[in-house]
């Protein structure tokens, strides 16, 4: 009986909500600033743009995938925003419309390194943590060679207010990570284009004998994941007030924990925007309890690639128990 209920919570998809729920209650125990209302506030905030981001990873993590470039695609774009509309200089600065050109120039670029991901991947044949690894590099440079390696200041209000302020309480970064969640978990349960997406990341081969474009489809899946770095980077941005060349660079290791905690499976064909919620909400609450017990940035980093690791084997025995069904 008690391995059946064991079993039974392994292969729960709530699974990281009750840990979170469980974690949660013990560090309020053990440190009482921890379920204090500012401190609360401080963990929705900092949610807020590893789940814009997150979830565009789980997206291509479904197709058996990984972007390892996103990272770099917020820092790059947070450089080049900030650097055409800080009244130091910008280009784009004091003109009208002028944060709105900068927002589109944003977007343009994320898809073109997006695209250009998706294209290698499909059109080349290479392996996307290739693909995603060596843009990874090759972006970074550019955006550390762009800005000198110096951060901008200076940004308009109209520029920052999306990351930094709020409506009746409401921040506007949490309207804008609602709104996109719900467009991305819309996609994946509710359209065509979503199954093919499960499918491509269920059986390649199956896939393109079933009809399904799968070279338009995972072109569209990395130009997806560009885009939520890109937002990412808006709201990063906007709540730093300053353009940064390693704007989310000590990132990457919880956006794709934070989709794998949840449930997203590294094989592909299995993932929610939901789960990337639970996971992005359990990584968030280790690191800032970990930082209020003033723990050092190495031991949080240890702990956190020991939790990772863990989801990953939890993840493989969910598989084999499901084989074993099947």
């Amino acid at each position: 009986m008690l391995i059946k209920g064991l079993r039974r919570l392994l292969m729960s998809e709530y699974l990281v909500l009750y840990l979170c729920l469980l974690y949660f209650a013990v560090m309020s125990i053990i440190e009482p600033i921890f379920a204090g209302g500012e401190n609360l506030a401080n963990i929705f905030a900092n949610m807020l743009p590893l789940l814009i981001i997150a979830a565009g990873q789980t997206v291509v993590l479904i197709t058996g995938g990984i972007d390892l470039s996103v990272t770099s695609i917020v820092a790059v774009c947070s450089i080049v925003g900030a650097s055409l509309i800080t009244s130091d200089g910008g280009v784009l600065a004091g003109m009208p419309f002028g944060v709105g050109l900068t927002f589109i120039v944003m977007l343009l670029i994320g898809m073109f390194i997006g695209w250009l991901n998706g294209i290698a991947v499909t059109k080349f044949g290479m392996p996307p943590f290739i693909v995603t690894l060596t843009m990874m590099m090759a972006v970074s440079g550019f955006a550390i060679w762009y800005s000198k390696s110096l951060p901008i200041y200076n940004l308009p209000d109209s520029f920052v207010f999306l990351g930094r302020d709020a409506f009746f309480f409401i921040p506007y970064a949490a309207v804008v990570v609602g709104i996109v969640l719900w467009l991305i978990h819309f996609m994946l349960n509710h359209t065509l284009f979503g199954r093919w997406i499960y499918s491509v990341g269920m059986n390649v081969k199956a896939s393109q004998i079933s009809g399904v474009p799968v070279h338009r489809t995972l072109i569209w899946v990395y130009v997806i994941s560009a885009i939520c770095g890109v937002i990412g980077a808006i709201l990063l941005t906007g709540r730093l007030e300053t353009g940064s060349p390693v704007m989310a660079r000590g990132m990457f290791l919880d956006v794709v924990g934070a989709a794998v905690i949840g449930g997203t499976s590294l094989f592909g064909g299995k993932g929610k925007v939901v789960w990337t919620i639970f996971g992005v909400l359990f990584i968030t609450l280790i690191d800032n309890s970990l930082n209020l017990l003033g723990l050092s940035y190495f031991t949080i980093m240890m702990v956190k690639g020991a939790i990772i690791l863990i989801a990953a084997f939890t993840d493989s025995i969910r598989n084999r128990l499901l084989t074993v069904r099947a």
